[in-house]
């Protein structure tokens, strides 16, 4: 999954994008369960699935929930 679809996922979800961070980071945030995350910019390039799976787990969604969308 790129950062494109998972942004526009998160976004369906009702994550939204909080601020910028340092170099190609942005930090967002789920108000529904009030958590935040770090989310990097990889370009064209699939997130690693360990980084989608830690921002997942930061926002207390799952893989099903982002297929869902």
């Amino acid at each position: 999954m790129t950062y494109r679809e998972l942004t526009r996922k998160l976004r369906r979800l009702g994550c939204e994008f909080r601020r910028q961070a340092k170099g190609g980071h942005e930090v967002w945030w789920c108000p529904q369960r009030n958590r935040y995350t770090t989310i990097s910019y990889h370009g064209s390039k699939d997130i690693p699935k360990g980084t989608l799976a830690a921002i997942l787990r930061d926002l207390g969604l799952s893989k099903e929930d982002l297929d869902k969308v």
